[in-house]
């Protein structure tokens, strides 16, 4: 049993000090995958909030304004907390702003399941933004060749599909 435990350890210590950024049981952050993907999801947040902080809209009000804005029907408040993997509070606090700004409405069939659309006024903010969002995006993606920004694409939707997230429109 101590046999096992011992290749165990010195195969951890051997994975853990072959790995980028790690020596031994430390991990150089700068060179963590997770905190790099992390620290250019803050980047690009920042980036865009420019954009769409212009409307009155925070990073979670525009999670719920492009998620309801891809569907043209009412979808749940739970549908955009599974796609955007942002916490159920942040989200109906934001839902709760984004009705004060008359962008949003709640249709309640029952008190379980609140359905969500875009007002007028939503729709109107969600196709001004919707360019600005995509040269934004274009500006932030330029320094990478299309050969990257496809192999990006598909090392992202890889990870995606690996942590059993939503990538792409969900059917109704």
């Amino acid at each position: 049993m101590v046999a096992v435990a011992t290749v165990a350890h010195a195969l951890d210590d051997k994975f853990v000090e072959g790995r980028h950024g790690m020596t031994g049981k430390r991990i150089d952050l700068l060179a963590f995958t997770p905190f790099r993907l992390n620290r250019l999801a803050a980047e690009f947040s920042g980036a865009l909030l420019a954009d769409y902080q212009h409307f009155g809209i925070d990073v979670p009000g525009w999670r719920v304004l492009s998620t309801l804005g891809i569907y043209d029907e009412p979808q749940s408040a739970t549908k955009v907390v599974r796609s955007t993997r942002t916490h159920k509070t942040r989200i109906s606090r934001a839902v709760a702003h984004m009705v004060e700004l008359g962008l949003v409405e709640r249709e309640g069939r029952d008190r379980r399941e609140i359905m969500l659309r875009l007002t007028g006024r939503g729709r109107k903010t969600y196709e001004e933004l919707v360019p600005l969002m995509l040269a934004r995006e274009e500006r932030l993606m330029s320094c990478l060749s299309p050969t990257q920004r496809s192999a990006l694409e598909g090392i992202l939707a890889t990870l995606e599909t690996s942590l059993g997230l939503v990538h792409g429109i969900e059917p109704a």
